[in-house]
C-alpha cells in the first residue's frame, strides 16, 4: 500500500461477495477462509510525497481477516 487512509472510510458499498468474487481461490489461498466481499468507498488519502487527496478506494475483507489489499481505483477532487 503506497498511501495511508486519513480518518474513516466513507460511503462504503459491497461490489461481490463469495463466488461472485473473482480472486476468491487466490485470497483464501494467502489469507486463509471466510465470507469474503469486494468492497469500495471513499476516503482522504496521504500519498507518499504527503499530498492529501480524496480518492475512490477498492479492497476486500473478511471477517475476522479485516481489510486486504486496498487499491485507489480513482481521484475525486480533480
Amino acid at each position: 500500500m503506497d498511501f495511508q487512509v486519513i480518518g474513516d472510510i466513507e460511503d462504503t458499498e459491497t461490489l461481490a461477495v463469495g463466488n461472485a468474487i473473482r480472486e476468491l481461490p487466490r485470497l483464501r489461498r494467502i489469507y486463509g477462509p471466510g465470507r469474503w466481499r469486494k468492497r469500495k468507498g471513499m476516503a482522504a488519502i496521504r500519498l507518499p510525497d504527503g499530498t492529501i487527496r480524496r480518492a475512490e478506494l477498492h479492497w476486500y475483507e473478511a471477517h475476522g481477516i479485516g481489510r486486504k489489499e486496498l487499491k485507489i481505483k480513482r481521484f475525486l477532487d480533480d
